[in-house]
């Protein structure tokens, strides 16, 4: 009796998702979202950092009103609803500035528009595709698989939506397209991603210019106290002007608009030369 056909290496499911594959896995995350970059003329972003953890002011003050609804809401619930409707003003101030970047965005010439970069998911990331769909222009997702799921928001152009498995090629396409970062107040992921680039931008591993926003001196000032690593020689006066600290919406949308005109509107880079 003839033997059944083989299936083709490239639809064997057993073995694309086993460890001798991993390669064409890591490789099938550098191509396929190329190529979806590639259809809708995606060349430069603007990346948006921070907590997934935050949300709507209108989304706190119904926690705040829900809580009213007990008797005796337990103090440590109080406490929660009232820190997120504090920190919410960080969601809000990230769709007005994502709104903003993006409506003068699309006023530029075709080839010298920045679209708004995500993680995807929650929080600063919804946020930030929130402001570009309210602008009217496109944004991107990269979200991650996790073990506790991270779905992505439903502000994301569709054919920008997408799915990673590994933490260093997701990173990598952060990277690679970025023109200028945005790092709101976020935990430990968040601290990753800024620390991460700006040490490639401080070791010039990144050579292109990348303007770098910290929004909020106050709270960044409580999390990190980088005169006292100046003080202590740890880094270099100099790498202070790595970032810019911003404490409105209105004084980052400046600052990146000045910064992004200098450096891109005269002759923009290319998707596949961006000197990274």
């Amino acid at each position: 009796m003839a033997l059944k056909k083989a299936p083709k290496a490239y639809n064997d499911e057993k073995f694309l998702n086993s460890p001798p594959a991993r390669s064409l896995r890591i490789l099938a995350e550098y191509l396929e979202p190329q190529n979806r970059f590639r259809k809708e003329k995606v060349k430069d972003t603007i990346v948006f950092y921070g907590s997934a953890r935050l949300v709507s002011k209108r989304e706190a003050n119904k926690r705040i009103k829900d809580l009213k609804k007990f008797k005796k809401p337990s103090p440590a619930r109080v406490s929660d609803a009232e820190i997120d409707l504090e920190m919410s003003r960080y969601y809000e101030d990230t769709v007005e500035l994502s709104r903003l970047i993006t409506e003068w965005s699309m006023k530029q010439e075709p080839g010298r528009r920045f679209v708004v970069c995500s993680g995807g998911g929650p929080g600063i990331m919804e946020a930030s595709n929130r402001g570009a769909l309210k602008a009217g222009g496109k944004s991107i997702g990269l979200n991650i698989s996790l073990p506790f799921e991270q779905d992505p928001n439903p502000y994301i152009t569709p054919a920008l939506n997408f799915e990673f498995h590994y933490f260093f090629m997701r990173k990598f396409w952060f990277a690679y397209l970025a023109k200028a970062l945005v790092i709101m107040p976020g935990g430990f992921g968040t601290m990753d991603e800024f620390f991460e680039l700006l040490t490639l931008v401080q070791t010039k591993k990144i050579r292109k210019k990348m303007p770098i926003v910290v929004y909020d001196r106050k709270f960044w000032a409580k999390v990190f106290n980088f005169e006292e690593l100046v003080k202590k020689r740890l880094i270099d006066k100099d790498d202070m002007k790595l970032f810019y600290v911003a404490d409105s919406v209105e004084e980052a949308f400046q600052h990146l608009k000045t910064e992004l005109g200098k450096l891109y509107m005269q002759k923009p880079e290319s998707l596949f030369n961006p000197k990274v």
